[in-house]
């Protein structure tokens, strides 16, 4: 690690300001006083804790942000390297520690989520990469002694109007020295050449080669490996247990016991996993025990035919359905979700007396630290996150609660020795953590014309807020507004409407996961929407294209993702259409799917067209995968996802009965964006929840059945068209 990011030396000194509803535009600046960055740098120029450049002109870009496939390790390089004008192809990247100058500059701590990375870093980075450039210009300038207007800089090179020019690595030393310039200009987005074009992403020859580090490829000298007995029911106890077969295993060091359960500390994985599998483990199963899938569908479905807390009202929506001529209702069912990543969690922990090293895949490395050290008995600052790659994330690793960091230095305490503690996939599946299950009960009334005039929306499932720091932000009167997106700030145009939340409390734990409550909020909507559309007659296209007169940017995805798609067009023998357009996250997204659907009930997706309005864009390339990523991930939960319980245990356990979507399954994909100069939306989780409605709705638009329980298995599929 350089002196650039040895932060114990001295505190980063804050030099912006919060502007423009809360984005902080300013950036911190390592070892530097408000006029020179001189002092202290030994390794080439940092002009701000984003940036180095070596004297060799290699340039170094320190990134704020977890990549677990998502791109941020290109796109906001990319922000950056467009400002300072380098030579892309000497562009590297650096995973930054833990500290206040990498804070969201929106939520005040060190986390990747909700979609955010692109569009919160977008000013402060650009800044950087403008503060750097114009240090450098300043540096030739000097040395040449003419004025700096009389330069600009391009490819890593500042260039004299007479021609001659100085490399950056040149500049190095002199530019160190350079007062840092209290504003700066930014390019115009007309002159980008490197936002908004394609680029390849700087992490995939690493995960190629190998030479990537992930968490699990973590090691240390001396290092044990542990893997923990959990308690197979939410919220169960030890008794007691009986260690002496686990430690007659070979490899085996120590069986302890922690608040999670029991640990097995080992030479190996193996060995703690063949150690674990010897213990005699006696459990208090707690008041969950009982706890079954089909007994919370029954209760969630009474709920929901009672008036909930209000999230939203318009008008009269109980008079409005008294006066309608087309009166429709239904129910719908989602189960918990999995985020079953491809690599399970893990978390490695280094505990000493005056320090604590920590290597894992974290997407909230701020809260992940602080209760490390709390549970270390460590100031925040003796604790040291290292972020590794994730092998996926989908929310699980940004668990307010640390819960596979909080537990590993508990392991730690007790072995005194590196340790590196192991989820198997089973642990990870049954570990606790989910989307929650939902139950939906919508009513809605039509006039003699086909017009949606009432629409009544009861919605219930368990708050993933609750008992989290964010309570008091995010939970109002009542409302968790995770629960309630997507439906709440519902965009077509209903003039009397009506949206309730019922928040039971479960002892299973939940989590955000991909999309958050649009996941299940979209399926729901787009899916009744359509049922309206049908009940008169109209063609589900048009009917929301009326609705949506003024929503232009929904209705504008509606429009292209048709005209691609060749909406109204003959389909061959045996296919359907259905659509769904939907917000989330700042983008706009609107898809088309194709499907068949065997006589076995088994639904076939060949097509899906996806248009995507999220504002100004950074990498096309990554816009297109993360569409064609959403959409994979959308649909092994629309086709195969489904945590269930019974007495009080997860029954799934890998891959084998919790299924992802297969090679085979994967449709062709087309993703169309929109051109725009709005500001940037989230392109990460937004392509998921289109995608169950679009699929559902293509399937009754074939058959005639309506499918409003997910997953879509051959089973719910053959019910449903017996009607």
């Amino acid at each position: 690690m350089s002196e650039f990011i040895m932060l114990s030396r001295r505190d980063f000194l804050k030099t912006g300001a919060l502007v423009g509803g809360g984005l902080i535009l300013g950036f911190y600046l390592p070892f530097a006083d408000s006029d020179s960055c001189a002092a202290e740098q030994t390794k080439g120029f940092a002009p701000n804790a984003f940036i180095r450049v070596d004297h060799d002109g290699g340039i170094t870009f320190i990134v704020n942000k977890s990549e677990m496939g998502q791109g941020v390790y290109t796109s906001l390089p990319m922000l950056i390297a467009e400002e300072l004008e380098c030579d892309w192809r000497k562009v590297t990247v650096e995973a930054s520690p833990v500290a206040a100058v990498y804070d969201h500059t929106v939520f005040g701590s060190m986390v990747t989520g909700g979609s955010t990375s692109v569009w919160s870093e977008w000013e402060r980075l650009s800044k950087a990469g403008a503060t750097a450039r114009e240090m450098l210009i300043a540096a030739a300038a000097k040395t040449w002694r003419v004025e700096p207007a009389s330069c600009h800089a391009d490819n890593s090179r500042v260039i004299h109007a007479s021609g001659k020019a100085l490399a950056y690595g040149e500049l190095v030393d002199k530019a160190a020295k350079m007062p840092i310039p209290k504003d700066v200009q930014l390019k115009n987005p007309d002159t980008y050449k490197i936002v908004g074009t394609p680029r390849h992403r700087l992490d995939s020859p690493a995960k190629v080669n190998g030479t990537a580090q992930f968490g699990l490829d973590t090691r240390l000298p001396g290092m044990l490996t542990a893997v923990v007995a959990r308690s197979p029911v939410f919220g169960g106890k030890v008794v007691s247990y009986k260690a002496d077969r686990a430690k007659a295993v070979p490899g085996v060091k120590q069986v302890v016991q922690v608040p999670s359960g029991v640990a097995v500390v080992a030479k190996s994985f193996w060995g703690a996993k063949k150690g674990r599998e010897a213990l005699d483990i006696s459990w208090d199963e707690g008041e969950w025990a009982k706890l079954s899938t089909p007994d919370m569908h029954r209760d969630y479905a009474g709920l929901a035919k009672t008036p909930g807390l209000i999230a939203r009202k318009a008008g009269d929506p109980e008079q409005a359905y008294a006066l309608a001529t087309h009166k429709i209702s239904a129910e719908y069912h989602v189960p918990y979700l999995a985020h079953a990543a491809m690599e399970p969690l893990n978390c490695t922990v280094d505990l000493r007396g005056d320090g604590c090293d920590i290597w894992t895949g974290s997407q909230m490395q701020t809260g992940d630290r602080n209760a490390a050290a709390r549970i270390a008995g460590l100031k925040p600052e003796q604790v040291k996150i290292h972020t590794t790659f994730l092998g996926g994330g989908f929310g699980r690793r940004a668990n307010p609660h640390s819960d596979f960091v909080i537990e590993a230095v508990e392991v730690a305490k007790v072995v005194r020795k590196p340790v590196k503690v192991v989820w198997t996939r089973e642990d990870d599946m049954r570990g606790g953590y989910y989307r929650p299950i939902w139950s939906d009960r919508l009513t809605a009334g039509l006039d003699g014309n086909g017009n949606l005039i009432a629409w009544w929306h009861t919605i219930v499932g368990q708050s993933i807020i609750a008992g989290t720091p964010f309570e008091a932000a995010m939970i109002k009167n009542g409302i968790d507004g995770a629960s309630v997106e997507g439906a709440q700030d519902i965009p077509y145009a209903i003039p009397h409407l009506l949206v309730d939340l019922h928040s039971p409390q479960i002892g299973v734990p939940v989590l955000w996961w991909r999309s958050v409550g649009h996941s299940h909020t979209a399926f729901v909507v787009e899916s009744f929407l359509d049922e309206a559309a049908h009940v008169t007659g109209k063609d589900p296209y048009e009917f929301r294209r009326v609705l949506l007169v003024e929503k232009p940017r929904h209705r504008g995805v509606l429009e292209l993702a048709a005209q691609k798609a060749g909406w109204g067009s003959t389909l061959p023998a045996g296919r359907g259409r259905g659509i769904a357009v939907h917000e989330s996250f700042g983008s706009f997204i609107a898809q088309v799917a194709e499907v068949s659907v065997t006589p076995e009930g088994v639904v076939r997706v060949h097509r899906v067209v996806c248009a995507i309005d999220c504002g100004r864009t950074v990498n096309p390339d990554t816009i297109a995968a993360q569409m064609q990523s959403g959409i994979a991930f959308g649909l092994s939960a629309a086709l195969h996802g489904a945590i269930t319980l019974k007495n009080g245990r997860v029954e799934q356990s890998n891959f084998h009965d919790y299924p992802l979507l297969r090679m085979n399954e994967m449709p062709q994909v087309e993703v169309h964006i929109v051109p725009s100069k709005e500001k940037p939306g989230g392109v990460g989780e937004p392509g998921v929840p289109p995608i169950a409605p679009a699929v559902a709705n293509a399937v009754f638009a074939l058959t005639g059945a309506r499918l409003r329980t997910l997953p879509m298995t051959p089973e719910t599929v053959l019910k449903a068209m017996k009607g």
